[in-house]
């Protein structure tokens, strides 16, 4: 990203926190389907700032813009006005795998046998290698470096079959998490691997059907929330209606706890539990795991603890104040400040009041620690306002182990507190105390009565087999070093 600092919705700034997956949004059934799903994927911006791109279908006429940048700089009335149609597919991307270049945008789309196929992915597949090295032996030719295309060519196998056929057969092969939106001519299909790893939801919107990846998007456009997505399930939307096919693998659930902590908006209910509440839930867990911290303020940074810090607030009685001040104004590109001014960055985006702070002991609630680096410069900066005392409480458990299902921390030599304990990361940071919420803690906080996640993240159990060498770039294997990276 040639070292752009990326807004999203909960203030995590370049690389200091985790980076998002994708968004997808899709319609079926409406007269402007194209500028439903812009509306839709703005709403779904937070799950990936590099590229957005739409596919819409018009009585057999196919349309396409994708480009890289927010949903808000690739799209405009007159892009909108250039995709005519009743079906449209869109999507919002960050890279879990392939290169954040043009041709690795989505959806991708591809013409098989006169006919038009897209897909649109949120997820990551574990056995991408495997499949790409075996459908390659089999004659298959790759444009992308994306494992999104991998669905494409096992699709492409099986057509002859009838669509519902070459679905069942293509999509068991894949491995590990993805939520999918496929075009196939005019018919939408949406669908979800057997863990339920990735949200996906349908809507009904007068008379026309949605797909998205989270109830936020529906909210946005005013549809009305039908249901989830299930785990296994493909839904296939045309003139007809809708229909449900499932996948003969059976799993229990392992839906990403990471999506209620970090990922999703706190608007959205996913997962059949909204967001915002089982963020304050997590909060208030920290007060009964900490119930000593002696502060005389809770804070977040904006926007990333907010929730978990008024949860936090209510449970402990201690007084909660918004003790930074975020500038929603900040672009998307931005011009780097020298080493003398290596701060500016961050605080650019975030400023301490100080007549809040001076004199205070401070309690900070944040929602996770990835890299660390960001949260020394913020907490530095209180220190430098005036606080007596700084604690951290963090409202999930430490990261620990990389993540091959979406998340783009693949590596454990990202993760701060894969290599040092809580003591030096106290020290780090610049803290007087810092704690963790425990891994009994944040599940019991879902408040599902059995517990259904993957918790991998923090603690490396692993529910769908990972290949070795498995990266965001195993498959750039053969990319010419000297490419252009957006």
């Amino acid at each position: 990203m040639n070292g752009s600092v990326l807004p999203d919705s909960r203030g995590a700034v370049g690389e200091g926190g985790p980076r998002e997956a994708c968004g997808v949004f899709a319609v079926h059934g409406h007269p402007e389907a194209a500028k439903l799903c812009f509306f839709g994927l703005y709403a779904l911006q937070h799950r990936g700032q590099e590229s957005a791109g739409i596919v819409a279908v018009d009585d057999g006429r196919v349309s396409e813009h994708r480009q890289m940048g927010l949903v808000s700089e690739v799209f405009d009335e007159k892009v909108l006005e250039a995709l005519p149609g009743s079906v449209a597919l869109g999507h919002t991307r960050y890279s879990t795998t392939g290169m954040s270049l043009l041709k690795n945008a989505q959806p991708f789309l591809v013409q098989f046998g006169g006919q038009l196929i897209a897909v649109a992915h949120n997820g990551n597949l574990t056995n991408a290698r495997t499949l790409r090295s075996r459908l390659e032996s089999d004659g298959s030719i790759f444009q992308s470096t994306m494992d999104t295309e991998i669905f494409i060519h096992l699709l492409a196998r099986h057509l002859k079959d009838g669509l519902e056929e070459a679905l069942l057969k293509a999509l068991p092969q894949a491995q590990g998490a993805y939520s999918l939106g496929l075009l196939y001519k005019d018919t939408l299909v949406g669908a979800r691997d057997p863990n339920g790893f990735r949200p996906l939801c349908i809507g009904r919107l007068n008379g026309a059907y949605i797909l998205s990846s989270e109830t936020c998007a529906l909210d946005l456009v005013g549809a009305e929330f039908l249901r989830e997505v299930e785990p296994g399930e493909i839904v296939i939307i045309d003139r007809d209606g809708l229909r449900s096919l499932k996948m003969n693998a059976v799993v229990s659930p392992t839906f990403c706890i990471f999506e209620y902590i970090y990922f999703a908006r706190p608007d959205s209910m996913i997962f059949g539990e909204t967001v915002y509440d089982l963020r304050q839930r997590m909060g208030a867990r920290l007060a009964q795991e900490y119930p000593n911290i002696q502060a005389d303020l809770v804070m977040p940074f904006p926007d990333s603890g907010n929730y978990a810090a008024l949860g936090y607030s209510k449970a402990s009685g201690i007084p909660f104040e918004i003790a930074m001040i975020r500038n929603h104004y900040v672009g998307r590109t931005f011009i780097q400040p020298s080493q003398s001014m290596r701060d500016f960055s961050v605080k650019v985006k975030l400023n301490p009041v100080r007549s809040v702070i001076r004199g205070k002991r401070i309690a900070i609630i944040e929602d996770s620690i990835i890299r660390g680096t960001t949260s020394r410069t913020r907490i530095k900066a209180i220190r430098e306002a005036g606080a007596k005392d700084i604690h951290m409480l963090v409202s999930c458990p430490p990261h620990r182990f990389p993540c091959f299902y979406g998340i783009d921390f693949a590596t454990k030599g990202e993760l701060v507190a894969a290599r040092h304990n809580v003591q030096w990361l106290t020290k780090f940071l610049g803290l007087d105390s810092l704690g963790y919420l425990s891994l009994d803690g944040l599940v019991a906080s879902t408040g599902f009565e059995k517990p259904m996640f993957c918790k991998a993240c923090f603690d490396g159990k692993y529910p769908v087999p990972v290949e070795d060498g498995a990266s965001k770039f195993s498959l750039e294997a053969d990319e010419p070093a000297d490419e252009d990276r957006g």
